[in-house]
C-alpha cells in the first residue's frame, strides 16, 4: 500500500478512505470469526485476514500522515529547478567516506540526516519545521561531523525514487561546517564509539578493522575488498547489529540482576535500560530497531507474567515499527532482519530434527540455525545479487561460534575505554582473535570457485526462489509429521527444478561462450560503482581505468582472456577509477595518467613504473595508435592548471577505427564538460562513456553534439548516489542514445558488425543489433 500511495497527488485524503475501508473490514470480519467460533480454520483465516487488512489500515495512514512531512511542495520545487539552497542538517548516521565522488577542498563524506531548515535563493523553502529524510554529500576539512551533530551549509537537493527511505539527496556545494555538536545522550555513545576506533586503528590486519562492526554496527573502516568477501561469503550480517547482539546485551543484564536477587521488574527495568543504551551506541539501524522492539515486547510481556511466542512478538515489532515509519518497509536491512528472525523461528527446529538423524544434535544444531535464516531470506538477496551463495553455509559454520566471542568482548572494551583505557586495549587484543578468524574464513570462502551459482534476478526470481524454498521446507515438515514420509508428487517437482536448474547452467555456460563475440572492440566490466573499460582492436588492449577492486577486474581481465594492457589511461585518482590498479601493475605497457592532486596519488605512477610501464601524465594533444585504432587525449589542455586534478580534470580520451568512434569522458562534471567541448571540439561518435556513472551533473549539449548510438554507464547496483540519474537517462533519451548499464546488465561487450551494426551482448540480456549509419 505505501508505494501505490505515494504516488496520489492528495495522499492523505486517499489513504484516509482507504483506511477506513480496511478498518470497517477489519472490525466486521473478527465479529464474524468471533461469532462462528475460533476453533474452526475458516473462523482463523477470517481473523487473519482481519488482522492483515487493520495492520494494513493503519501503515497507510502512516504513508498519508508522513509523506507531506517527507516531501514538501517547497523541496520538490527547488529539486526540480536545481536552485542552490542554505541549510540545516542534523547527522543520523554513521559518516563515511563518499569514494566515488570528487574531491574538493578536504575530503569528500556521505551520510544519512534530517534536514531542519532550508531557505532557497528563490525563498520558497521553509527557514524551519522541517524533518526531512536526506543522504547528504559534502567535504570536511578537518574531522568529520558525528552522529548529533548540527551542520549548516549550502547546495542542491535531488528527489530519490518513490518508497526509497530518504527523500532527498544533498549535495553540498562548500565545506560541511558544524555549528552544534550532539546533544549529552549522544555524545557520550560518541566518545565510546571513537575510543574503540582508536584502540581498533592499532589492531593489525582485517581483525582490527572489522571488529568496531562486529562490536557495535560500525563498518566504517571495513575496506571494500573484505567488504565483498563478506557478502560474497554471507557474512556481512554479522556486522549488521540486530538481534543477537541484543539479546546478548539483555540476556548479561538479566543474569547480573537475577544474581543480586532483584526483583522481577527490577530486572526488567534493568533491561530495557541497558537496551536503550545500546540503541544509543550502536546506532537505531534498522535491524537494531527491529530487535529492540521485539525485545521490549518480551520483557513486557515476563514483568507482567505473561509468555509471548515469538512469532507473536516479531510480527507485532514489525506492524508497530511500520505504522510509525512506513518507509522502512522498502530498507532491506529491515526486510532480511525480520525475514531471518522468522527463519530461525520457525524453520530451525523442524530442519534441526531432520538433520539430527543424521548427525549428533549440536552439529545439526550448528547446521540448521545459517540455513534457516539463509533460505528466509534468500528470495530478497535474490534481487540484490542473482546467485546461489553454496558457500554461504559453510563459511557460517565455520564464522558464527567466533562472533559472540567478539562481540562481547569488543563491547567490553569499548564500556571501559573511559575509565580504564590499558585493559580495554588489552580486552580489543582478546576480541581481535575472533574477528580475525571470520575475516580469514570471509576471505578464504570467497576465494573458493563455484562458491556461487547464477539465479534468475528481478520478480521472476523473487517468486521462483520463494516458491521452492516453500515447497522444500513444506516437504521437509511434512515429512516429520508423516514419519519420513513425503508426498511424491512435491518430490518430483523438486527433483525436476533442480534437474533443469542443472541443466541451464550447463546450456547457459555454452550459450554464453557460443554468443559471445570474439571481436568485440569494447567490454564495460563489471566492477561495481566505478568504471573499468576495455578497448580491443586483435591482440592489442586499451583499458580506461580499473575500478575500486582488483579482484573484479582481474575476474574480467581473465573472463575475456586480457594478459597484457597496452595503454592503461588513469583518467584521475578518485578511488572508484584507481582501487584496481594492483590488478594490472606488471602487465602495463604505457600508461596514461591524470594529475595527482594528493601526495598520495603519486603512489600510484610509482607502482605502475615499478611494474615496467612507461608513464606519461595525460594532456591534450597526444596521440597514438593500438592495432589499426588511433587514440587521441583531447582532454585537460596543459595550461588549464586550474582544471587538471579530480573530476574536472579527468583526462579524456577518443579512439577512432575500423568505422567505429569512441569517447571516454571520466568524471567530468557539465562545467569541465562544457570547457573541453569549446577547447576539443569533439565531432560526433558512436560510443560514449557516459560522465561519472550517470551522475546529474552532465551537460546535454555536448551529448547532442556527440550524437552517439550507445552510451556505456559503468555503475553498480544499489550505489546509494542515484546513479544514473533520471536526468542523464532523459538526456541520453532525447540525443538518441541507447543506455547499457553494468549495474542492469553485468559485463558489456560491444563489436562491429559488417552490416554497419553495433552488435551488444550483456551478461544479463540477450544480444541486441544497434543500427549505426555514421554517427550523425
Amino acid at each position: 500500500m505505501a508505494a501505490v500511495l505515494i504516488g496520489v497527488p492528495d495522499a492523505a485524503a486517499a489513504s484516509t478512505v482507504v483506511a477506513a475501508v480496511l478498518a470497517s473490514a477489519a472490525v466486521a470480519a473478527t465479529w464474524l470469526a468471533a461469532s462462528r467460533g475460533w476453533r474452526t480454520s475458516a473462523a482463523r483465516a477470517v481473523a487473519l485476514l482481519a488482522l492483515l487488512a487493520g495492520a494494513s489500515a493503519v501503515v497507510g495512514a502512516g504513508v498519508a500522515v508522513g509523506e507531506p512531512l517527507r516531501s514538501p511542495t517547497s523541496l520538490e520545487r527547488a529539486a526540480g529547478d536545481s536552485v542552490s539552497m542554505n541549510v540545516e542538517l542534523v547527522v543520523d548516521g554513521h559518516v563515511t567516506a563518499a569514494r566515488s565522488a570528487p574531491f574538493g577542498s578536504g575530503h569528500r563524506v556521505r551520510f544519512p540526516g534530517t534536514l531542519v531548515a532550508a531557505v532557497s535563493s528563490d525563498g520558497g523553502a521553509s527557514p524551519g519545521g522541517l524533518s526531512v529524510p536526506v543522504v547528504a554529500f559534502g567535504a570536511v576539512s578537518g574531522k568529520a561531523p558525528v552522529i548529533g551533530s548540527t551542520i549548516r551549509c549550502s547546495g542542491t537537493i535531488q528527489r530519490t525514487s518513490p518508497g526509497e527511505d530518504s527523500a532527498f539527496l544533498f549535495f553540498a556545494d562548500d565545506t560541511l561546517n558544524v555549528v552544534a555538536e550532539p546533544p549529552m545522550i549522544l555524545g557520550w555513545a560518541e566518545k565510546l564509539r571513537s575510543g574503540l576506533h582508536d584502540v581498533a586503528d592499532r589492531l593489525p590486519g582485517d581483525g582490527g578493522d572489522l571488529l568496531p562492526g562486529l562490536a557495535i554496527g560500525d563498518t566504517s573502516s571495513v575496506t571494500d575488498e573484505l567488504d565483498t568477501a563478506m557478502k560474497h561469503s554471507a557474512l556481512s550480517h554479522l556486522t549488521a547489529v540486530s538481534g543477537a547482539n541484543c539479546a546478548v546485551v539483555v540476556a548479561l543484564v538479566a543474569l547480573i540482576a537475577g544474581a543480586l536477587n532483584a526483583p522481577r521488574w527490577l530486572r526488567v527495568v534493568c533491561a530495557l535500560v541497558a537496551l536503550g543504551g545500546f540503541v544509543v551506541l550502536v546506532t537505531p539501524e534498522p535491524s537494531v530497531v527491529r530487535a529492540a522492539v521485539m525485545a521490549s515486547l518480551v520483557l513486557f510481556a515476563f514483568v507482567s507474567g505473561r509468555v509471548v511466542g515469538g512469532i507473536a512478538a516479531l510480527a507485532a515489532a514489525v506492524i508497530l515499527i511500520l505504522t510509525v515509519d512506513p518507509w522502512l518497509a522498502r530498507d532491506v536491512g529491515f526486510v532480511l532482519s525480520a525475514l531471518a528472525t522468522f527463519g530461525l523461528l520457525v524453520f530451525a527446529p523442524p530442519l534441526a530434527a531432520l538433520l539430527a538423524r543424521w548427525m549428533p544434535r549440536t552439529l545439526a544444531l550448528a547446521v540448521a540455525v545459517p540455513l534457516a535464516a539463509q533460505v528466509a531470506c534468500q528470495p530478497i538477496l535474490v534481487l540484490l545479487d542473482p546467485t546461489l551463495p553454496l558457500s554461504g553455509i559453510a563459511a557460517n559454520m565455520l564464522a558464527e561460534p567466533a562472533a559472540p566471542l567478539a562481540t562481547i568482548l569488543g563491547l567490553a572494551s569499548c564500556l571501559v575505554i573511559p575509565v580504564l583505557p590499558g585493559a580495554a586495549t588489552g580486552i580489543a587484543w582478546l576480541a581481535w582473535v575472533p574477528a580475525a578468524w571470520i575475516a580469514q574464513v570471509a576471505r578464504t570462502v570467497d576465494g573458493l570457485p563455484f562458491g556461487r551459482l547464477p539465479w534468475i534476478g528481478g520478480a521472476a526470481g523473487v517468486v521462483i526462489t520463494a516458491a521452492v524454498v516453500g515447497l522444500a521446507l513444506w516437504l521437509v515438515i511434512r515429512g516429520r509429521a508423516a514419519g519420513g514420509r513425503r508426498p511424491a508428487a512435491a518430490t518430483l517437482v523438486l527433483l525436476l527444478i533442480a534437474g533443469a536448474y542443472g541443466g541451464s547452467l550447463a546450456g547457459t555456460s555454452v550459450s554464453r561462450l557460443l554468443t559471445r563475440p570474439s571481436g568485440w572492440m569494447f567490454a564495460a566490466c563489471d566492477i561495481g560503482q566505478g568504471d573499468a573499460v576495455l578497448v580491443q582492436d586483435g591482440d592489442r588492449h586499451a583499458l580506461v581505468d580499473v575500478g575500486p577492486d582488483p579482484k573484479p577486474l582481474a575476474h574480467c581481465l581473465d573472463e575475456l582472456g586480457v594478459r597484457r594492457i597496452d595503454l592503461l589511461v588513469l583518467t584521475h585518482y578518485d578511488l572508484d577509477h584507481v582501487g584496481g590498479v594492483d590488478a594490472v601493475v606488471g602487465r602495463v605497457d604505457q600508461a596514461i595518467v591524470g594529475l595527482p592532486g594528493r601526495d598520495a596519488d603519486t603512489r600510484i605512477p610509482a607502482k605502475l613504473s615499478a611494474g615496467g610501464a612507461r608513464v606519461v601524465r595525460g594532456v591534450a594533444g597526444m596521440s597514438g595508435r593500438l592495432g589499426e585504432l588511433d587514440w587521441r587525449v583531447i582532454w585537460p589542455e596543459a595550461r588549464a592548471r586550474d582544471m587538471m586534478s579530480g573530476n574536472d580534470g579527468s583526462v579524456t580520451v577518443t579512439f577512432s577505427g575500423r568505422g567505429v568512434r569512441s569517447i571516454f569522458l571520466g568524471d567530468l562534471g557539465e562545467d569541465s564538460q562544457n570547457a573541453m567541448m569549446a577547447a576539443a571540439r569533439p565531432t560526433p561518435v558512436d560510443v560514449v562513456k557516459v560522465a561519472h556513472h550517470g551522475s546529474a551533473d552532465q551537460s546535454e549539449e555536448l551529448y547532442r553534439r556527440l550524437r552517439a548510438r550507445v552510451g556505456l554507464i559503468s555503475v553498480g547496483v544499489d550505489n546509494g548516489y542515484g546513479h544514473p540519474t533520471a536526468k542523464l537517462l532523459g538526456i541520453l533519451a532525447r540525443t538518441g542514445t541507447d543506455a547499457l548499464r553494468t549495474d542492469l546488465q553485468g559485463m558489456i561487450l560491444i563489436a562491429p558488425a559488417p552490416d554497419g551494426a553495433l552488435r551488444t551482448w550483456s551478461e544479463r540480456r540477450a544480444d541486441a543489433p544497434v543500427p549505426v549509419g555514421g554517427p550523425g
